[in-house]
């Protein structure tokens, strides 16, 4: 027999509260890299938008708007890394190194363009153009950011005509439906009964009380009038296609055609294109069809010209921005724009200088044509002509090349890298993937090793030779890009090995896709003798190209694995992310029991996963929460969390050696 249960009683309509579940913690990604380089074209140079500088058409007609010089940019692969910053034309190796992180399995990337800092207005270097025909006067456009890319830019623009349902009032004035897409800023072509048409801004917009259909109309004030009473009303609206003569196009439709309007030319160029500025000369201004009759009108530009790679001027200072610090709120120029993106790991500076041995210049000698029919004959003695050997020009990045053969050369990029690592260690949050400088014997890479001790950089030998094959040979700037830097391929196999087994896998042991040669012969031993000293070699191996080891460049036993490293740092963004509803929280033993709770459980899931060295909970994990009475009553919560994370197994070496008198023996 079923006993009967009754529900409690209460209140119509009053229900209990449930308890607010905990909310979890989700593990932050941690396969996000940042790429900071060289690339012909990509934003750089951005006119500032905040609170205290708004969009718009003011991006361009404010004279004293600051510049971001360093702009991040999100991107997911390598096609929309050639949206926004070109291809291979460069002389940089950005495009290379971004092609080969997502080849071995990255997907989200942070770019960064490096360009040279100078106090110029924004279109400094930029190419510009002029529009005619379709408007009453020449409008003028700058490309969204410097380079020669812009020259090939040309603008069409055309109009559209739609009518618009209208009455006149007592004084001849029009009243619109309240649902008719007219705004201040719209332009209007009214015509009246003789045929005479009208252009016409709309001033201002007035609700007004329709007193014959009981209802509220819009009451247009235009800034002009037509002679006769209006029989049509139309709106008038501009459409603007941009190409870049690469492939790129970009199609905008139904603009106005004053700045007070929000969707005007201007402002949707400010806003959204990624190819144009609209010139301050007009931005501002009210622009008028060429004529009445929009719908013949048609304008095309020539091509731009005025762009300029400066190339040339880059340096290593570029890279850097000597005035940004941690307290400031935003990020500066050059790596430190990295400061906003909080959901980068890994950081990447591949032209970061010009190894010299590959910048040229290049003597290539020129053989003889041979004379040599389909008989027999003898030979003739052909004459070298004056000058047959041909010269391939250097880098176009002469500022950025050093020769890392050379005392000097070594020293400039130990201290180029040295400022990677002092912004890495004071934000916390980045870990910065370094190449061992090529040309090195392993003395004097001991001796770049001994340079640094940090746990927020790694390093990785030697550079590598991606299927990818110069398409023109005697171009010394294609030429040095069949050598690729190996931290770009590192990168890839990080995020590659985080989404197919997790964070606590140490990046090691894989193959790198795509890669088919070692750049510089390695001695028998390089790889044993320089990983004790954290340096991560690529090497050959019968299934291709495979990178051994994941090490920082800590001297500290605590933080020499580069999966210690991650995990800790995922751990830290963890806790900032998903602890943030604490902070409102009363500090009671509630909260303490919640924070604990949900500390434990993501420490708990990490633990099943493998990420610590413990046997069990116990001995991996614990999480100690602070109640001392001092503490309380100066509002303080301490929560201390402990983790044992477990190293990985990297490589073991074992060699089978056949002797003179053929016995087999094995080597560990």
């Amino acid at each position: 027999m079923l006993t009967s249960v009754r529900s409690p009683l209460g209140a119509p309509g009053v229900f209990a509260l449930p308890d607010a579940p905990v909310p979890a913690l989700h593990p932050q990604r941690m396969d996000v890299c940042a790429f900071v380089g060289v690339a012909p074209r990509g934003p750089a140079r951005v006119p500032v938008v905040d609170q205290d500088w708004p969009s718009g058409y003011r991006m361009v007609t404010d004279l004293a708007r600051p510049l971001r010089h360093s702009q991040p940019v999100q991107v997911r692969s390598f096609d929309e890394y050639q949206y926004y910053f070109g291809g291979f034309e460069g002389p940089g190796l950005l495009p290379h190194a971004v092609a080969s992180y997502f080849e071995q399995g990255g997907r989200l990337a942070w770019i960064v363009r490096i360009v040279h800092a100078r106090n110029a207005a924004f279109s400094n270097g930029c190419a510009s153009g002029k529009l005619s025909g379709a408007f009453a006067g020449e409008l003028a456009f700058i490309a969204r950011n410097e380079g020669q890319w812009g020259d090939r830019l040309t603008v069409s623009a055309g109009f559209t005509a739609t009518a618009l349902g209208f009455t006149l009032d007592a004084l001849d004035r029009l009243l619109l439906d309240p649902r008719s897409p007219v705004a201040v800023g719209s332009c209007l072509r009214l015509t009246d009964v003789a045929g005479g048409a009208t252009l016409a801004f709309c001033e201002d917009l007035r609700r007004v009380r329709d007193s014959e259909r009981a209802r509220e109309r819009w009451l247009v004030t235009l800034d002009a009038l037509p002679a006769l009473p209006p029989v049509r009303a139309e709106l008038i609206a501009a459409s603007v296609a941009i190409s870049d003569g690469a492939g790129r196009r970009e199609l905008f439709e139904n603009l106005a055609l004053s700045p007070d309007h929000p969707e005007s030319l201007a402002n949707v160029l400010c806003d959204r294109s990624t190819l144009l500025w609209p010139h301050p000369d007009w931005a501002a201004t009210r622009i008028k069809p060429a004529d009445a009759r929009v719908e013949f009108l048609r304008g095309v530009s020539a091509l731009f010209s005025g762009g300029r790679d400066d190339w040339q001027a880059i340096s290593h200072d570029d890279f850097f921005d000597s005035h940004w610090t941690p307290a400031d709120e935003t990020g500066g120029a050059g790596i430190t724009a990295l400061a906003d993106c909080d959901s980068v790991s890994q950081v990447l500076l591949p032209d970061l200088y010009v190894p010299a041995q590959w910048a040229g210049p290049e003597t290539i000698e020129e053989l003889p044509i041979s004379s040599a029919g389909a008989e027999f004959a003898a030979c003739l003695e052909l004459e070298t002509a004056a000058g047959s050997a041909s010269t391939l020009a250097p880098s176009a990045l002469a500022g950025l090349i050093l020769d890392p053969r050379t005392q000097a050369g070594l020293t400039a990029i130990v201290g180029l890298q040295q400022r990677v690592v002092d912004f890495c260690e004071s934000t916390q949050a980045l870990i910065a993937l370094f190449d061992v400088p090529p040309g090195l014997s392993q003395a004097r890479i001991e001796q770049w090793r001994a340079q640094f001790d940090s746990g927020w950089a790694a390093a990785y030998h030697p550079w590598l030779v991606p299927a990818r094959r110069s398409a023109d040979a005697a171009d010394a700037a294609q030429a040095r890009r069949d050598q690729l830097p190996p931290s770009a391929v590192a990168a890839g196999i990080i995020a590659r090995r985080e989404f197919e087994r997790g964070i606590q896998f140490g990046p090691a042991n894989e193959i790198a896709r795509q890669i088919i040669h070692l750049a510089e012969a390695q001695p028998e031993g390089r790889a044993d003798a320089l990983h004790p000293q954290g340096i991560n070699c690529f090497a050959r191996v019968p299934d291709g190209i495979q990178l051994l080891a994941a090490r920082t460049l800590s001297r500290e036993r605590d933080w020499r694995q580069l999966s210690v490293r991650r995990l800790i740092l995922m751990l830290r963004r963890t806790l900032l992310a998903d602890l943030q509803w604490a902070v409102f929280e009363p500090n009671g033993p509630a909260l303490w029991r919640d924070l604990q709770h949900a500390i434990e459980s993501l420490l708990r899931g990490l633990f099943r996963a493998g990420a610590f060295a413990g046997r069990s909970e116990a001995e991996s994990f614990f999480v100690r929460v602070h109640t001392e009475t001092p503490r309380l009553d100066r509002g303080e919560l301490l929560v201390d969390i402990g983790v044992a994370p477990a190293e990985p197994l990297e490589f073991i070496l074992v060699r089978l050696r056949r002797d003179g008198d053929g016995t087999l023996n094995l080597q560990e």
